[in-house]
């Protein structure tokens, strides 16, 4: 069995406030005998090095492997020089961690310059040769930033994952993936793909306000921060769930 926690949507920006909300379920994060801490971007607001200096600090000396993945406020080059130590190069920040006996592709879904998603053609070859080089008997998990299907809210439905048809395509040809883990949406959801289950973390800089929920703003901003727990058994079953902290927690 497989426990991952997942934090999404950070948008660290210099402020105090990103700052302890990220810390908050750091601390809580820390505590668990979690098998790694999955981010599934927007880990910086601006992109700025500065951000993520501060994102690295955070996330340092946790007692579990930490993987990322950028989202659509991330900037590709400060991300791979203040947070990964990475020399700036183009193309796609992807990366893999074998946890547990799992495959956990961390695919970069942003556009520069844009806020929608896609996954590009040097994303999709990577995740191919990766999967071919572990063999079909390795169980594999894709996190990245965008949902491939609508969550029914304005918001980020405005901002989707294109050519969601290749990636079905892939999962079809890849029984080896059980599941998707996004964020991007700041509600924590859970939907199919394809025949995948679909994990949305929520956001720990705010929380979407749904179109039945009423309020001024689409962003609840005095909604706790919030993280997911997703189990992956050993039949190949995701289960997730959803926790948020309190300032006084």
């Amino acid at each position: 069995m497989l426990v991952l926690a997942q934090i999404s949507d950070l948008h660290l920006d210099g402020t105090e406030r990103a700052r302890e909300r990220a810390a908050r379920v750091l601390a809580r994060l820390r505590a668990m005998p979690v098998d790694a801490l999955l981010v599934t971007g927007d880990i910086a607001d601006h992109g700025s090095e500065t951000e993520y200096e501060q994102a690295a600090g955070l996330l340092d000396g946790l007692p579990f492997p930490v993987l990322t993945c950028p989202g659509n406020h991330d900037v590709r080059g400060p991300y791979r020089k203040a947070l990964l130590g990475h020399a700036p190069e183009d193309g796609p920040v992807d990366s893999f961690g074998l946890v547990g006996g799992t495959a956990i592709l961390m695919c970069d879904s942003s556009i520069p310059g844009e806020d929608d998603g896609r996954l590009s053609p040097a994303t999709y070859d990577w995740i191919e040769r990766t999967l071919d080089e572990l063999g079909p008997e390795v169980p594999a998990l894709l996190a990245f930033h965008h949902p491939p299907v609508a969550l029914h809210a304005p918001l980020p439905d405005s901002y989707p994952l294109h050519e969601p048809g290749r990636l079905a395509a892939l999962l079809e040809r890849r029984p080896q993936i059980r599941a998707l883990i996004t964020g991007h949406a700041h509600t924590p959801a859970a939907t199919v793909f394809a025949g995948r289950p679909v994990a949305v973390g929520p956001g720990v800089t705010w929380t979407l306000r749904l179109p039945w929920e009423g309020g001024d703003t689409v962003a609840d901003r005095a909604a706790d921060p919030g993280y997911a727990l997703h189990v992956l058994d050993d039949e190949g079953r995701l289960t997730t769930h959803f926790r948020s902290v309190r300032a006084d927690a």
